[in-house]
Order: structure tokens, then C-alpha cells, then sequence
């Protein structure tokens, strides 16, 4: 979702025209003394708490110490996904600050670190919905086999390509969002892998519906932006009559405290939900890693308390009777039944008898062994991942049954639901650590590189200087957007939300847009995806020679 920016020298006619304002501010300086000490003091905490948070969490389960091959995978896999994040970071968030810093409202270093503090904390904040979305799209087999070579080429693969990308595309001061980015290396990670496979038609490695509904989000949520701003701006117009507020700085003194404290409310407004939304994306790929190498802390959630195990079993049974009503009197044993449902949704095809029966078998099997346990946290290391593999599909052939509509009475219906919510619980969970390790990458990310983005977002996007009401309608609609993006799970773009939001407000003020910075949002949105496939997919190809 980040958005890299044009350079900060192009175009030298429209920064003149913004040079002639004596309000635009000075961001030339060198970094503070304070900013650099902030930096380098949540680097080593970050550190410390990662390393930290995996040696307890392997001590807690009496996990067999990791071979050094193992070793060194977790350790590359973890730094390039936190590294994942601390790209998105200097390229989205540095968004939220453009409007405090050019109205004055906060000197950039005190800005890019309060913005930086408001992500860790809606990171800490988040649900964990976003995270699995994305883990969703990849291929049910990969997930199945992370800790495997193939599993570890597809991880490294796809976020190799979406670092190589952002960073290539902010350099050159192409825009291009990290979300479009993420999405576009998985799904060329699964064409290439269902191309590998058996030379199948390409998009079976993929899943198309989920990817839509991922994909509608990235395009709507630009456009509710620039409508939603430019309406916002308008009722702010025509229910504060404050002149001052819809006038662009003169001089690079602060405005009126109202003013200051409804832009410093925005723009930590907008840096919370990015946090929330933004930062799950490298925490699923993070669980994922984890599961795969360290099966036996990570691939079941040992924190579900025991009290469960009864409505757990209850629901068993309930979503048991729902398969067998439609399983045609069909029976497997379990290694079949595994093999029938993976299948199924390598195809995306479960409502058939075979695939029903298969479910019956196979949520019996988990009831069973979780009974026999006790609980999840009494579960062996021998069968975790089993087990953990067994809840993981039968609960993504749940979910293909909801979106595809099939028919089931409410009483079935709901009992699926709860069913599926129970598993969910065991298999889909972030510790705290992995929280705090993303909202640190992320938030020393903010720290770095802001400027460009900055100056694009303050004076490159209108032929105006930004002036108060139109930077607190932007983040307004912004907050919104991504806060409710990340209620209902979906991925969005800060950076297209708050550059389209800014769009719409110079739009409706009659500021006019500078058509040259449009070109190149939309030329990003067109390279992005396709650009991202190619790579992705010819990454993960030679990785898997070698892996």
C-alpha cells in the first residue's frame, strides 16, 4: 500500500510555484539529535524483543532445539519480512504527516515520530482479520508444507519481489502501493507454482474469489477517498465559516491551537489505522513462518483455555451431523479423507459427497485427539502439525462454502459458523511479540524516507498549497476508510486513500490537480500487479531449483 513518490527536485516549475508561498516548510534539515536517539534506542528494543519473545516462546513448549540450517531460514525469513514492513513504513505513513507538517502544525521530526508512535500502537491494536486475509490467497498446498522447501521459496519469493519493488519504484518516484505489490507477488508465487506442479491452467493455483474481493477494496477505497473528501470539504465549508481554515499558510508560523489540534488529531488518526491494517500484512506471512519452522509453539494456539474443550467438542459433533446429512453414507479413513479435502480446495470444489464425507472424517478425527488430550496445550509435538494442518483445512472448506452461497438451513448454517470460528481460534493467532516486532519495523520505517513522499502529498498532487481544511477532510475520510477495511478484513492502500482524499479536496476547493502526478499514480496501478506477478513467480521458480 505504499505509495513512492517523485523526486523531490522533479518538476522545478511547480516547486517554484509552491517557493513563491511563504508558508512552505523547511524540511531540509539534518536529523535531530532526539530523532536519531529514538531511532536507534526502538532498533535495539525491537531486536531484543523479537529474540526474546522466540526463545520464551520455544522454552515454554520444551521445543527440541532448531538445527542450524532451520536456524538460519527462521532468522533470513523473519528479518526480510519485518524488513517487508519497515518498507511500507518510510513509504505509507510518512502520508499522514504531510498535512501536519505543511500547515505547520508539528516540525517534521516531531511529526514523522508521533506518526511513527501512533502506528506501533494501532499495530499492538489490531485483530489479526487483514493478516489471515492475506494468507488466504496463497496456495492451500504451500500453506500445508511452509516448513518445506517449497514453503520457504515461497515466502522469500514473495517478499523479496514486493521489497525489490517498492523500493525500486520510490527511487525511481514511481508511486506503486505495497499492497497492489503483496497481492501481485502472491498470486504470481501461485500461478508459478500450479505451472510447476502438473502445467495445469495457472489460475487453479490461485484463489480468484478471495483475490477479488481483495482486489475491489484496493479499487474502491481510492475512489470513496476523492468523493468522500470532496464532500467532507464542502460540509466543512458550509458549517464552519472560519476563513482561516480553508486558507493556505502565509508565513511558517502555527495556526490558530483549534486548527492545530483538529490536524494533529487526523493525522494520528490516519497513522492508527494504517498501523491496524498495514501491519498485519507482514504478521500472517511472520505466523506463517513460524508454524513452519516451529511447529510445536506456533501451529496451535496453547493459550486457549481449557473451560473450552467442552463447547469445542459440542460443536464437533453439530458440524459432524451437517457432513454426514450430505456425505451420501461416503467414508475414508483418515489419510484419505485428508487427501480428498485437499483436493477439493486445490480445485475450489466442496460441495460434492466425497469432499462432505471427508470433512465428517476428518472433524471426528480432530474432536477425537483433542478430547483424548485434554486440550490444546497438552497436544504432542508429534502431532501438532496434524492436527494443526487438519483444523486449517477443514476450516478454509467452511469458508469456500459461505462465499460460494450453498445452501444450508439456518440451524446447519450456524453450527458451520461456530464451528469454524472454534478453529480458527486454535490455528489463526499472533502472539504479542510478533505484534511488537511489526509495529517497531513499521515504526522506525515511518522514521526514514519521508521527505519525498511528503513534498508530493503537500504540493504535488493540487496546483495549490494545502491548506487547513482541505489536509483535515483528507484524513478524516482516510481514518475512516482504512479503519472500517480493517473491521471487515480488507486490505486497503493509505497511500492511494490520503492521495486520492487530497485529489478530491483540491477537486472541490477548485484548486485544480497537477495531471502530471495523476499520470503517474495511474501508471503505477497499471505496472504494479503485473510487474509484481513476473517477479514473484520467476523468483519462486529458481528458488525452488535450490530449495
Amino acid at each position: 500500500m505504499s505509495e513512492a513518490t517523485m523526486d523531490a527536485g522533479a518538476r522545478p516549475h511547480a516547486e517554484h510555484h509552491h517557493d513563491q508561498h511563504g508558508g512552505r516548510p523547511d524540511m531540509d534539515g539534518g536529523g535531530h539529535i532526539a530523532g536519531i536517539l529514538v531511532f536507534v534506542a526502538l532498533l535495539v528494543f525491537g531486536l531484543f524483543w523479537t529474540v526474546r519473545g522466540l526463545t520464551n516462546d520455544i522454552d515454554a513448549t520444551n521445543t527440541p532445539s532448531l538445527a542450524i540450517g532451520a536456524f538460519v531460514l527462521l532468522g533470513i525469513a523473519l528479518l526480510i519480512a519485518l524488513g517487508f514492513e519497515f518498507v511500507n513504513g518510510f513509504h505509507d505513513t510518512a502520508n499522514a504527516v504531510a498535512t501536519v507538517i505543511y500547515t505547520h502544525s508539528l516540525q517534521p521530526q516531531v511529526a514523522v515520530i508521533y506518526s511513527g508512535t501512533m502506528n506501533f500502537l494501532g499495530v499492538l491494536s489490531s485483530s489479526g482479520a487483514v493478516a489471515f486475509a492475506i494468507v488466504s490467497l496463497l496456495p492451500v498446498e504451500l500453506i500445508l508444507q511452509v516448513g518445506a522447501g517449497a514453503g520457504f521459496a515461497m515466502i522469500f519469493a514473495l517478499l523479496i519481489a514486493a521489497i525489490v519493488w517498492n523500493v525500486g519504484t520510490w527511487f525511481l518516484g514511481l508511486p506503486a502501493s505495497s499492497s497492489h505489490t503483496l497481492i501481485g507477488s502472491i498470486i504470481g508465487v501461485g500461478v508459478a507454482n500450479q505451472l510447476m506442479a502438473d502445467g495445469a491452467t495457472a489460475t487453479s493455483g490461485v484463489d480468484w474469489s478471495q483475490a477479488m474481493g481483495v482486489f475491489r477494496a484496493l479499487l474502491f477505497s481510492p475512489l470513496v477517498g476523492f468523493i468522500g473528501s470532496a464532500l467532507m470539504l464542502l460540509a466543512m465549508k458550509a458549517l464552519i465559516r472560519d476563513k482561516r481554515l480553508y486558507t493556505a499558510p502565509a508565513t511558517k508560523s502555527a495556526p490558530p491551537l483549534w486548527i492545530r489540534g483538529l490536524l494533529c488529531l487526523t493525522c494520528g488518526a490516519v497513522s492508527f489505522a494504517h498501523g491496524s491494517n498495514d501491519g498485519q500484512k507482514g504478521m500472517g506471512l511472520i505466523m506463517l513462518i513460524l508454524i513452519g519452522t516451529v511447529p510445536t509453539a506456533y501451529a496451535l494456539n496453547r493459550a486457549v483455555p481449557d473451560s473450552h474443550l467442552p463447547a469445542f467438542l459440542a460443536a464437533t459433533q453439530q458440524v459432524q451431523a451437517v457432513f454426514d446429512n450430505r456425505s451420501g453414507n461416503l467414508t475414508f479413513p483418515p489419510a484419505a479423507a485428508q487427501t480428498q479435502v485437499t483436493d477439493a480446495l486445490k480445485l475450489r470444489r466442496i460441495d460434492d459427497k466425497s469432499t462432505y464425507a471427508a470433512l465428517a472424517v476428518m472433524a471426528g478425527d480432530i474432536g477425537g485427539q483433542v478430547k483424548s488430550y485434554g486440550s490444546l496445550n497438552k497436544v504432542p509435538a508429534a502431532v501438532v502439525q496434524n492436527i494443526r494442518n487438519e483444523m486449517f483445512m477443514v476450516s478454509e472448506a467452511i469458508r469456500y462454502l459461505q462465499n460460494q452461497h450453498v445452501a444450508f438451513a439456518p440451524a446447519e448454517a450456524g453450527a458451520l459458523k461456530t464451528y469454524k470460528g472454534a478453529l480458527d481460534d486454535s490455528t489463526k493467532f499472533i502472539p504479542t511479540w510478533v505484534k511488537v516486532s511489526v509495529a517497531v519495523a513499521l515504526g522506525l520505517g515511518t522514521m526514514v524516507g519521508w521527505k519525498r513522499i511528503v513534498i508530493t502529498v503537500g504540493e504535488k498532487i493540487g496546483k495549490t498549497h494545502m491548506n487547513y481544511g482541505q489536509g483535515a477532510s483528507a484524513e478524516l475520510i482516510a481514518a475512516a476508510t482504512i479503519g472500517l477495511a480493517d473491521i471487515y478484513g480488507l486490505p486497503v492502500s493509505t497511500t492511494h486513500v490520503l492521495s486520492s482524499g487530497v485529489a478530491g479536496t483540491m477537486a472541490a476547493s477548485g484548486a485544480g490537480l497537477q495531471w502530471s502526478t495523476v499520470r503517474s499514480m495511474i501508471m503505477a496501478w497499471v505496472l504494479t500487479l503485473p510487474a509484481a506477478i513476473l517477479m514473484a513467480g520467476s523468483l519462486y521458480y529458481v528458488l525452488r531449483q535450490v530449495m
